[in-house]
Order: structure tokens, then C-alpha cells, then sequence
């Protein structure tokens, strides 16, 4: 029997459209802006100003604290400028403005296709080069890789989990990245397996990932300490929490970490991210984004610099269809549509989805019926509707009483409720108001 998590789950529409297309390589863009906060905690601190000259795998900008990353210049060329411009939301945010000339690396960067499989670093000089090459989580959170490979004092990680489950709708660069990158992956998987000094990890993948299954078994049988698990297609299956329950039937309790129960979770494209910093000195500065939609004229799977505008992926796609309703930078359930199409690719840009109108529309919401279908879908155990009202009205209190910070904000609320109430909407407000009490309160 395929293993799942233990609460709620729902499970939409697959609509993996670019799931048979290969990897393909985005031509580089004239000019690119490389936001220098693309992760949670501290935005970088810029190195480089206007008329500064840079290299690809270059350091533009360095993180301020612990809870921060480095940020690499993903091409090389001119500075142009040091500003502001709108991030997926349509906030001013600052980055770093480069006009391209040619594509000179680094020197250090190993560019060639060979897989490196020994490693003999120790783990701490491990985090360090992670750290230094400005590894964030690739699923989407941006957690700094470094951080969670140092857990609090008095907690020790016992297992490694990879996160290959890639279960929002539409997107597929996780699993033509398992297809296509195997090998790297599992090398990525050993090296964080040393840095976090624990001799387990498992590959959890969902079931309408056969090939992929099938691949990654045969390969591990070559990788001391690694399996792969086979998991029931049930969204949010790819949740932290959800996935720690489904392959360990473990809870990470509530408010804590996955560290708590002896857990951490990284993505596929993170172990991949990992293999190429440590095994080819590669700085993060490029990743896979899926680009996908119904009225998309070709899916695909691109390989894109950081700082590439979002237009230049929609154009390579075949353009922007005449009936698209909302551009999502994510997937459907937990994406967020973006203001404008000039924003760029960063870390956390799993996939461009392109709505048709006649879905992309909201539909009147009217008084909730007491369905309780919002609560049977939560796979936090919460009362969606109840979280909704105290976010609507304000009672920040009766809200944090209630573990609105226990939300993964995946969506199966608003999802299945037949009043088309915008549960998650309230939920995401009040989480944000909460989260500020909290940290005013420490302070």
C-alpha cells in the first residue's frame, strides 16, 4: 500500500503538460535584474556598482547575517545599476541591473557534463561551501541550505528526506530534473547526508512518477544509505510535515521544526544545487523552471538564469496566449499571480503558469453553509473557516490561540469550498499580522 500522510489532502487536477519535455537551455537575455533578497531572512548586502564589470558565478552580493544568502551574478557584463524594481507582487524591491556582453565564467566553475561521485570534505567545510554558494530550498520556501544543516543546540537530525513528490499541478522541473540528473541528485544526496552526519536518507516520490520511481530504485542500489519510497498521490503530499509523516509516520509538533523529530527536508533540485557547488564549484545561479499553461502553444522544461524577465520564458513557450486570464509564478494552489511580466526568474521560481481566463476568474462567495469540507481538507488539523472569520475581523489573539502559524498555506480550503470563500486569502493575512505580534513580543 502507497504511503501518505495521516490528515486531509485533496487532489486536484494533475495537468502535468510538460511532463515528456526535456530540459531545454534558455538563451541568455540582453539585460537581466537580480533581486538580492531571493530567499527568507536578510536581503544581501550589493559588492558591485554602477560601471562595474562582472563574470558569471561572480559574487554581486553578500548575506548579512546567518539567516541570509550570497547572490551570484548569473551573467556577465556591465552593471548598469544598483535600484528598485517590482518583485512578483508588485513591491519595490532592490537588485541589481546587468547589461549582457558574451558569457564569461568564473574560472573556478567546472563546466563540464562528467559525474563526480568522490567528495572528501568534512562536514563543516561542507556547509561552508553550501553557505558560500548561496543554496536556498528549491521547492519554492528559499530556506537557506546552510541553516538547516545546522540544527538548535540539543537536537540531532537522524534522516535525511528528499523531496521528489513535486505534487502541485502543472509543474514538472523536479521531475525531469530526477529523470535527467539522477545521478547528481543522489551525489547531492550523500554529500548533505555527511554535512548533517546521519546514514539514512530517503527519496520520497509520488506515484504518478513511474519512471522517475523506477530510475532512482535502480540507481540507489549503488549509494550506500539511500532508498527510494513510493507515495500516494494526495496534494499536499509535498509538504514538509506531510512528507515526514508519510515516510516516517512521524508529527512534527506544533509550532516546531522538522529537526523536532529527528527530520530535515530538502528538494531534488536542492541535492542537485548541492552536487554542483561542492563537486564543480558552482554557485546557484541558474535553475529549472517549468513554463505551462492550457492554452500554452509549447510546455517545456527551461534551464534559466536568475534575473531573466518572466516574458522571455512565455516567449520561448510560444507566446502569451490571447485568452490568458492570470500569469502565476508557481502553481495553481499555492502560486501567486504576478503584477507584471517583467519580473525576473529568482531561486524560488519553480514554474510560470498561464491561466486561461474562464478559470482564472473568481466566482462570488457567499455565507459559509457549515459544510466542514475545509476541515476534513486541512492537513494541519485546523478549522479553516473559523481562521477566516478571526482574520476578517481583526481578533489577532483568538487567532495565534488558534495555530494560525501551524497553515502551509497550501490552498485545499479554498479549494473545496462550495461557497468559493477566499479562506486562504484571510488566512495569509492574519498569519502575517500574527507573525508580526510575535517577533514585536521576542523583541
Amino acid at each position: 500500500m502507497l504511503k501518505t500522510f495521516k490528515l486531509g489532502g485533496v487532489h486536484p487536477p494533475e495537468n502535468k503538460l510538460s511532463a515528456d519535455k526535456k530540459i531545454e537551455i534558455l538563451p541568455i537575455p540582453k539585460t537581466v535584474f537580480i533581486p538580492v533578497a531571493q530567499h527568507i531572512g536578510a536581503p544581501a548586502t550589493p559588492t558591485v556598482k554602477r560601471g562595474d564589470e562582472v563574470k558569471v558565478g561572480q559574487i554581486i552580493a553578500k548575506s548579512s547575517s546567518f539567516v541570509s544568502t550570497n547572490i551570484h551574478s548569473s551573467v556577465s557584463g556591465k552593471v548598469k545599476k544598483v535600484d528598485l524594481s517590482g518583485d512578483s507582487s508588485g513591491y519595490s524591491k532592490q537588485g541589481i541591473f546587468i547589461d549582457v556582453s558574451g558569457d564569461e565564467w568564473i574560472e573556478d566553475i567546472d563546466r563540464s557534463e562528467n559525474l563526480v561521485k568522490e567528495f572528501d570534505l568534512d562536514g563543516r567545510k561542507i556547509v561552508q561551501k553550501i553557505q558560500d554558494a548561496g543554496i536556498v530550498g528549491l521547492g519554492g520556501a528559499t530556506f537557506p541550505t546552510h541553516v538547516k544543516l545546522v540544527p538548535p543546540k540539543g537536537m540531532k537530525a537522524e534522516v535525511l528526506l528528499i523531496n521528489g513528490v513535486e505534487c502541485e499541478p502543472y509543474l514538472t522541473s523536479d521531475h525531469r530534473l530526477m529523470l535527467e540528473k539522477g545521478d547528481e541528485i543522489l551525489v547531492g544526496t550523500q554529500i548533505l547526508m555527511k554535512a548533517m552526519n546521519v546514514e539514512k536518507a530517503v527519496i520520497g516520490i509520488e506515484n504518478n512518477k513511474p519512471d522517475a520511481i523506477k530510475l532512482l530504485s535502480e540507481k540507489v542500489k549503488n549509494y550506500k544509505g539511500l532508498s527510494v519510497v513510493a507515495l500516494k498521490v494526495q496534494y499536499p503530499q509535498g509538504g514538509e510535515k506531510q512528507l515526514i509523516n508519510a515516510v516516517t509516520g512521524k508529527e512534527v509538533p506544533s509550532g516546531g521544526l522538522p529537526i523536532a523529530v529527528g527530520a530535515v527536508v530538502s528538494n531534488v533540485g536542492t541535492a542537485f544545487a548541492v552536487y554542483e557547488a561542492i563537486q564543480k564549484n558552482k554557485p546557484l545561479f541558474e535553475r529549472v523552471v517549468t513554463i505551462t499553461g492550457k492554452g500554452v502553444a509549447n510546455p517545456s522544461n527551461f534551464k534559466v538564469r536568475i534575473g531573466t524577465a518572466t516574458t522571455e520564458l512565455i516567449e520561448a513557450a510560444g507566446g502569451l496566449p490571447e485568452n490568458t486570464g492570470k500569469v502565476i509564478s508557481g502553481g495553481p494552489m499555492m502560486g501567486r499571480a504576478i503584477a507584471s511580466l517583467d519580473i525576473p526568474v529568482t531561486k524560488g521560481t519553480s514554474g510560470i503558469l498561464l491561466m486561461p481566463e474562464q478559470e482564472s476568474v473568481r466566482g462570488d462567495y457567499i455565507s459559509c453553509i457549515r459544510c466542514s469540507r475545509c476541515v476534513s481538507v486541512c492537513p494541519m488539523g485546523l478549522e479553516p473557516y473559523l481562521l477566516m472569520t478571526l482574520g476578517e475581523k481583526h481578533v489577532f489573539d483568538r487567532l495565534e490561540d488558534e495555530k494560525v502559524m501551524d497553515c502551509i498555506e497550501c490552498g485545499s480550503c479554498s479549494y473545496t469550498c462550495p461557497s468559493n470563500r477566499p479562506l486562504l486569502d484571510y488566512i495569509r493575512f492574519g498569519k502575517a499580522k500574527v507573525g508580526q505580534i510575535m517577533r514585536s513580543r521576542k523583541k
